[in-house]
């Protein structure tokens, strides 16, 4: 173990500098027995960005997280095997149909949270999908109209810097991107090449690192390890930007903080968290409480707070909690090019087309998909040849000789929900003696004509672009649901702000309020939308309604 995963590094009034090694910021730091305004529960996409809104608003906010606090410049190495320190990989058991796999393509265990190890993929949803149902026939309709979600687009944009195209093709007309877009890579020109042939659209992919200088942050350099730690700060990850800002507004970060268990008052409303530090299991006192653990930690953690007031859970008077667990399809096909490619260098997913989250006619399942250039590197892309097509020995060392040449295109699909597939708690225990999670899921029909369909198109788009000897490869990756939003008690677990029904001053904000995931990455959606409820959170304070 390394000091920085022994002991917490925020305390004592100060919190690591992202920017300089070995470097200090100042921070406010709260006792356990003062009763904050909002205590934070998880330091992601969701949470880091509300702890970050709620200090700007002059709210008194602790937030907490299991894991380290890291100083990207010292902390993360060009080293795949190390940076497996950035994933949640504490025990979980998966069932269904298609059991999904967890861990390092879908959860982070670190102050920032998946952000720290994201592929900044900043996609909007098709404005559509945010009324599935009323404008598109299938699927549920969020509680928010799309026209809301795309001004907090605006605002998050512009707030990460994101670099993408002058025109970006898909969806309604909108201002230029804050940075330009990056240089295109070989592997972004293949697909390329693939759109131009099929006849379709295609664009630079908007992206969280930024192609310029921003204050402390240099650009991105094409290092590779986009999917791990980005260790120049180019990267806009909540550790080097929603985390910071929160500190200097006044916000309370503490790092290496396991939160077990939420505690409710007798008059039915939480009153504060247990958590565990340092060896030992403390209590911070809370006027709110704020669930941001994301769709498997954040449903662990309410049923894991069963009380005798609410015997199932928190805010699961109506079983919801848990329910409509959801992932993103994400298949890929690879295929082997006569020139060198070099498919590592630059941010993996730098070229995108959404056409077919665009088109509704030719395909024969709702929902849609993009899907994006990719760009693995080796360990990352042997563990996925040797688990795909089972090679191994010599015939895995000739197949990673063309490593070089190689290129692909990776979907994110959508994946409809299905109140079957849940998470919920195991019989089995951690270190901390909290039930572990049990995740079980299972594709339905309409996923897999999604998938398929995709499978069959890139092929076509890699074949029109030179590949030869193509073969596809089976993943999933980004979560959904378990804590849906809704305008319906009996159909939801929070309404529109993810204040939830049952307990008034308990609320979630990440990735577990989505109804549908759509089939774009999530990370700008959730930052988007925990804006929107740091907004109406401070409008509900002015009118005395909290």
């Amino acid at each position: 173990m390394s000091a920085v995963t022994d002991s917490p590094r925020a305390k004592d009034g100060r919190a690591p500098d992202v920017f300089r090694h070995g470097g200090w910021i100042p921070m406010r730091c709260y006792r356990d027995e003062d009763e904050v305004d909002f205590a934070i529960v998880g330091t992601g996409a969701g949470g880091g960005t509300l702890a970050c809104k709620l200090a700007e608003a002059g709210f008194s906010v602790a937030a907490f997280d299991a894991g380290p606090y890291w100083r990207p410049l010292e902390d993360f190495a060009s080293d795949e095997y190390e940076q497996k320190k950035l994933f949640w990989l504490g025990e979980r058991i998966t069932g269904g149909e298609d059991p999904v796999q967890l861990g390092e393509n879908n959860s982070g265990q670190s102050v920032g949270g998946s952000t720290v190890h994201f592929q900044m993929v900043s996609l909007r949803f098709r404005p559509e999908r945010f009324r599935a149902r009323s404008r598109l026939g299938y699927a549920v309709d969020w509680p928010i109209e799309p026209e809301e979600m795309w001004h907090y687009y605006d605002l998050t944009e512009e707030a990460l810097k994101i670099a993408g195209p002058v025109n970006y093709p898909w969806g309604p007309p909108r201002g230029r991107y804050p940075y330009r877009q990056h240089e295109m890579n070989a592997a972004g020109l293949v697909l390329a090449r693939g759109c131009e042939a099929l006849g379709i659209k295609w664009a630079a992919t908007p992206l969280a690192t930024v192609s310029a200088p921003r204050g402390k942050a240099h650009p991105c350099v094409y290092r590779g390890f986009c999917k791990f730690g980005c260790s120049t700060n180019a990267k806009q990850s909540a550790l080097v930007t929603w985390i910071p800002w929160a500190i200097k507004a006044g916000a309370e970060i503490r790092d290496l903080a396991m939160v077990g268990r939420i505690e409710v008052g007798q008059h039915g409303r939480v009153t504060g968290l247990e958590y565990h530090r340092e060896g030992q299991w403390r209590r911070q006192r809370a006027k709110n409480v704020v669930v941001a653990g994301y769709a498997i930690e954040t449903p662990r953690l309410l049923l894991n707070s069963a009380c005798p007031q609410f015997p199932d859970g928190l805010a699961n008077s109506r079983g919801m909690v848990g329910k409509f667990f959801m992932v993103q399809s994400n298949h890929a096909v690879y295929g082997t090019f006569d020139e060198e490619i070099r498919w590592y260098k630059a941010p993996p997913s730098l070229a995108i087309t959404e056409h077919w989250n665009y088109t509704d006619s030719g395909k024969d399942f709702p929902g849609g998909y993009a899907y994006m250039s990719q760009g693995p590197l080796p360990i990352e892309y042997a563990d996925t040849v040797t688990g795909q097509r089972g090679l191994w020995g010599m015939e895995l060392r000739n197949e990673m000789a063309k490593y070089n040449h190689q290129a692909g295109l990776k979907i994110v699909g959508e994946v409809l929900p299905q109140e079957k597939n849940r998470v919920e708690l195991a019989d089995e225990t951690d270190e901390y003696g909290l039930r572990i999670p049990r995740v079980v899921f299972s594709y339905g029909e309409e996923d897999r004509k999604l998938y398929q369909h995709a499978i069959r198109f890139m092929s076509e788009a890699l074949q029109a672009a030179g590949g030869k000897d193509i073969w596809s490869a089976e993943d999933t990756a980004h979560l959904g649901g378990t804590c849906r939003m809704g305008a319906d008690p009996n159909e939801s677990v929070t309404n529109a702000d993810g204040r939830c029904w049952d307990i008034p001053n308990l609320w979630i904000c990440d990735g577990s309020l989505f109804p549908t995931v759509a089939g774009v990455n999530p990370s700008l959606t959730i930052q988007a939308l925990a804006w929107r409820i740091g907004d109406r959170i401070r409008e509900l304070a002015r009118r005395g309604e909290l």
